[in-house]
């Protein structure tokens, strides 16, 4: 059960991380980035950032691209939320699975 605090940390940094993929998407060429969700440590150290990336052919390559930026992700973070946060929380990208699996279902329920 996440805290209140955590909860408004969360909101906050995924804003604000969708906010950069959306200035800086000239970056990831061809592809839309999108923060599904964003799940925070209790003790506020690390951000597990989930993003969808579509189309899904180039999701490896993009998501490369975004673990390699992670500091530069991460710096732009500090300097949106300085003034909010004490400490800017380690990022952890993962992808979001959560549309293959429902595109999955929805061809099974189609086939039968």
């Amino acid at each position: 059960m996440d805290s209140t605090r955590q909860n408004k940390i969360s909101r906050l940094i995924q804003k604000e991380t969708a906010q950069y993929f959306i200035t800086n998407a000239g970056e990831f060429p061809g592809a839309m980035v999108s923060v599904s969700e964003v799940r925070i440590t209790p003790d506020l150290d690390e951000a597990r950032i989930f993003v969808s990336i579509f189309p899904t052919d180039k999701r490896d390559a993009v998501f490369g691209l975004i673990e390699n930026d992670n500091k530069k992700i991460r710096y732009a973070l500090g300097q949106k939320l300085r003034y909010q946060l004490r400490r800017i929380p380690n990022l952890v990208f993962f992808l979001d699975q959560s549309l293959d699996y429902a595109e999955r279902i929805d061809q099974l329920l189609k086939n039968n």
